[in-house]
């Protein structure tokens, strides 16, 4: 679909358009047209307050933005998702991740079959077993309680449960401590096994297909080093695997009894909250996991049922998307005031840049017009000494979420003080700047007032909740699920399948085999020029 065309099959977009053509005033003069402005563009859920009204928005914008969604049949579409419906249509599958985190005794279907039992019999699964390597009834092969726990997997098998370890931080067992591993480089998982001792290390492989390159790749080098020092016999002990592959996990050496199962209708980016989250079971317990799914099933419910001017999810969608095809925004900073949610960012990338990654509709048509911006972002104080430069006094436009939280996680109510001083200073300066006027009153010299103007009117969302918490953290993360999903709406794509990850892994896969000289597949000069080089270097 042309950018022509898709303005000619939707006025409301097209009045969007006229509307951001005919823009005028400043953030400044927003506010001052509005003195209620700062509690109007405030909308709160499931423990989490937006509030959006330091965004480039009135309420005519907002009218319009919600014509659109309703125009995209964005309730429609919602509605789609939540029954099951096959909405991943390259794949023919139902993208129905909110089962897994729906309360035991609920029907949600796919394929005529509700699914909700089958999740809950998972999950007493990986809780019994969870319980069992606290207790210290599961040991290794030598007797030794199992302490360190490698996860190793990648993309939707690594980022969500690294991003909760570290998140949860205060939740976590005594004694328990998680390593990482998804990049096959070898140097990421020999500086994990130089740290660990094989006798009271666990190790998850989670892949559902028990094929990933990177990742078989890594266990079986990992299997090496426990066999080496335990033996064969500890293989069955000391890896379990997160797979519905059970003759593969059968063969690596694991009792396929202590494989957790997790199914199709789950993307892999939207699964921590499934088996793909052992891991994070293991650091938190299963009561702490059970709220965690408590969390993602109150954002689950107030994206279906609330009216979409009252919708965390929509709104921030439609924002997204006011920027990304109105104002050509490129990237979208998210900035939490939270060192445990360091790796927040890293999660978001994943989930919005392969999901909503897309240059044809579903139709297979061109889209015409900009799908998912790039992500990116740094905890806190860190980005301010570092990108916050840009931010203020750059010249691109660079939308922003700043996510903070009331109550401190660390012993020092000072340095939270310190640290949510930054948060709300921050969002006043990118909102309001400081003017050459002001610098004249504070007596800057003339020659550096045009060096030190912060011209302000940066937009950005804050979004403020009482503590990172399991449910907190959950509710956030399907916060920014459900908006993945509504700006996919907008574009008509399929915000489920990832086809763009695979002619990377099938060339890599030839790449490899003509380095070991067994095959010589026919390449372009540079890539044929390339191995060439490597292989002398190499040999």
């Amino acid at each position: 679909m042309s950018k022509i065309e898709l303005l000619q099959q939707s006025p409301a977009w097209a009045r969007l358009q006229e509307h951001q053509h005919h823009w005028q005033g400043t953030l400044q003069e927003l506010f001052a047209e509005d003195p209620q402005r700062a509690h109007n563009m405030v909308v709160q859920a499931c423990g989490i307050r937006l509030d959006f009204s330091k965004n480039w928005l009135r309420q005519e914008t907002l009218a319009l933005l919600l014509a659109l969604a309703r125009e995209r049949q964005l309730p429609e579409r919602r509605e789609a998702l939540f029954a099951g419906e096959k909405v991943n249509v390259t794949e023919q599958r139902a993208a129905m991740h909110m089962a897994l985190r729906a309360p035991a005794g609920s029907s949600m279907w796919v394929d005529g079959v509700n699914v909700v039992p089958g999740v809950h019999e998972v999950l007493t699964k990986m809780a019994s077993f969870v319980e069992r390597v606290h207790s210290g009834e599961w040991q290794g092969v030598t007797g030794k309680v199992l302490r360190h726990i490698v996860n190793i997997g990648i993309g939707g098998s690594y980022l969500g449960p690294e991003m909760a370890y570290h998140a949860l931080r205060s939740c976590r067992h005594p004694g328990i401590r998680e390593y990482f591993v998804a990049n096959v480089d070898g140097a990421a998982l020999a500086q994990v096994l130089a740290e660990l001792d094989p006798a009271a290390t666990l190790f998850i492989i989670s892949s559902k297909t028990f094929t990933t390159l990177e990742t078989m790749t890594n266990a079986k080098m990992a299997r090496a080093w426990l066999v080496a020092a335990l033996g064969e016999e500890a293989v069955a002990r000391h890896f379990v695997a997160v797979s519905t592959n059970l003759e593969a996990v059968r063969a690596f050496g694991m009792d396929p009894e202590h494989s957790f199962a997790f199914w199709d209708w789950v993307g892999g980016r939207y699964s921590m909250d499934s088996a793909i989250g052992l891991a994070t079971m293991l650091a938190i317990g299963p009561q702490a996991f059970g709220n965690m799914l408590a969390g993602f099933h109150a954002m689950d419910q107030h994206f279906l049922t609330a009216p979409l001017e009252g919708n965390l999810p929509v709104l921030l969608g439609l924002l997204a998307v006011w920027y990304n095809n109105f104002w050509g925004a490129q990237s979208q900073a998210i900035l939490p005031y939270a060192h445990d949610l360091a790796r927040f960012p890293a999660y978001l990338q994943q989930l919005v840049m392969e999901s909503n990654g897309k240059r044809v509709d579903l139709e297979g048509r061109p889209l015409g017009v900009n799908s998912a911006p790039v992500i990116w972002g740094e905890p806190g104080t860190d980005a301010q000494h570092s990108f916050f430069q840009l931010l203020h006094q750059g010249t691109r436009l660079i939308p922003c979420d700043l996510l903070g939280f009331i109550k401190s996680l660390s012993p020092s109510q000072q340095q939270h003080d310190l640290l949510m001083a930054n948060y709300i200073a921050q969002s006043e300066a990118l909102a309001f700047g400081r003017s050459a006027e002001e610098l004249r009153a504070a007596q800057v010299p003339e020659d550096l007032i045009p060096h030190r103007v912060t011209p302000g009117n940066r937009p950005h969302n804050l979004l403020l909740v009482d503590a990172l918490t399991p449910y907190s953290l959950g509710a956030l993360v399907a916060l920014y699920e459900h908006s993945v999903f509504t700006q996919g709406v907008i574009w008509n794509i399929d915000s489920f399948d990832q086809w763009g990850v695979e002619l990377g892994k099938i060339l890599a896969q030839r790449v490899e085999t003509d380095i070991m000289g067994t095959t010589q597949h026919a390449h372009d000069p540079s890539t044929q020029a390339l191995i060439a080089l490597y292989r002398q270097g190499r040999d």
